[in-house]
């Protein structure tokens, strides 16, 4: 009798983006998302988000560090965003360590 065991795909929520803010500071921008994400500790956590403007072009990327696990949903902040000027809005995008890039985008009208 011959087994075979085949690797299944992890069933797995994408780091959800419940709000996002930006604010102007001189000729830069500081950017605050608030996100979700069922960490389970070092091995799966949220990892990062980034801003991109509306072509997909990456304007500012957030390391998260750390495994937010007791701290749902939290806000990280980003300061020093470089945005074109006259640019009306902007994606945010999240990732996690282990599943990467959540499809997602979040658009923001920047104020």
């Amino acid at each position: 009798m011959i087994f075979c065991a085949v690797a299944l795909p992890a069933l797995a929520d994408d780091p959800q983006i419940i709000s996002a803010s930006a604010r102007a500071s001189d000729d830069t921008w500081q950017v605050s998302v608030t996100l979700s994400h069922p960490d389970t500790g070092w091995d799966h956590y949220a990892d990062g988000w980034r801003v991109l403007d509306m072509n997909g072009t990456e304007l500012g990327l957030r390391i998260l560090a750390h495994p937010h696990e007791h701290e749902q949903p939290f806000t990280r902040s980003l300061g020093g965003v470089h945005i074109p000027e006259g640019t009306q809005k902007v994606q945010i995008q999240a990732r996690c360590l282990v599943d990467g890039w959540a499809p997602e985008l979040t658009t923001m009208t920047l104020p």
